[in-house]
């Protein structure tokens, strides 16, 4: 039987052929291999990524509170103000910051014959740098330290409330500071940054006050004591969680009274702090006017935020 002849062109095209089948294959399961973990990547990184807070940038904090917010808070002793000094009163003073979307804040004082008043106000937007902890849950773990720097009471009762008195294990965790740039002049950027019942800021080895005199004696207070509807304690009805400190200091000049208020609203943490001063000892700043001014302002505060 005659042999069949060899063709060449054909064996060639079943070679081409061939060699393309495999390289195609070759490469799909490349592609789809890349591609798989591409996306598998993304969805898993989506879904560890924590949720941004409402707030990205801050307002100017001198103009927050109203014009008759800051009369109200801020009396004359019942002499003329110039036009002036009532501009130069009521205008502030802004606290300077490195970054203003990060933090803002600004101081008012008046003095009188009868003593002198400040009002200080700090504004903190928290960003939280770890992926697994929002920025609203990071605000709120520094709101909950600084309750519980300042021991606030869950019902005016004198027992301290449960976020207060937790142990720090027991605090929620997260970064201990965000980072952040730091400061020049009054006002701290660190997220961890505290303040005190008397209006003492602290960052780092940045530290401003409202001034003050070494105390000699704190007087018994029965307005604010255990039990008084007036006492430190934690407020409703104003942002996500807030409180109300009220402490009664006595120096060597004389006596003052502090009011802070501090509350948080989404990845915002507000602190407002009110003191009244008074030469004579033997009159107290009354505690009912300070805090019902305080909160009107926070009240006020929070609205604006919100809008």
């Amino acid at each position: 039987m005659p042999r069949k002849s060899f063709v060449p062109g054909a064996a060639l095209l079943v070679t081409a052929a061939l060699a393309a089948g495999l390289t195609g294959c070759s490469s799909g399961s490349t592609t789809g291999t890349g591609s798989s973990d591409g996306k598998g990547g993304d969805t898993t990184a989506a879904s560890r990524s924590a949720q941004p807070g409402r707030y990205q940038t801050l307002p100017e904090a001198c103009g927050l509170p109203s014009h008759s917010i800051l009369r109200d808070m801020l009396p004359g002793d019942g002499q003329p103000l110039p036009p002036a000094d009532a501009q130069k009163i009521y205008a502030g003073r802004a606290d300077v910051t490195y970054d203003t979307d990060r933090r803002v804040g600004c101081q008012w004082t008046r003095e009188t014959t009868a003593g002198t008043r400040h009002l200080t106000l700090d504004i903190q937007r928290v960003v939280s740098y770890n992926a697994a902890v929002s920025d609203d849950d990071r605000a709120q773990e520094i709101y909950l330290g600084k309750e519980q720097a300042a021991k606030i009471p869950s019902d005016g009762s004198g027992s301290p409330s449960a976020s207060a008195s937790a142990s720090p294990k027991d605090q929620p965790k997260g970064k201990p500071t965000d980072q952040s740039k730091p400061t020049a002049g009054a006002t701290g950027q660190g997220d961890g940054t505290d303040a005190d019942a008397g209006g003492k800021k602290t960052d780092g080895d940045a530290t401003t006050a409202t001034p003050s005199a070494s105390p000699s004696e704190t007087p018994s207070d029965p307005a604010t004591g255990p039990g008084s509807p007036l006492a430190p304690r934690v407020l409703d009805g104003l942002g996500d969680a807030a409180f109300l400190n009220d402490q009664l200091i006595t120096t060597d000049s004389g006596v003052h009274r502090d009011i802070t208020v501090v509350f948080r609203t989404s990845n915002v943490i507000v602190t407002l702090t009110y003191d009244q001063w008074s030469t004579d000892k033997t009159q107290l700043p009354e505690s009912q006017e300070l805090q019902d001014k305080a909160r009107s302002l926070a009240g006020e505060l929070a609205d604006s935020l919100s809008e």
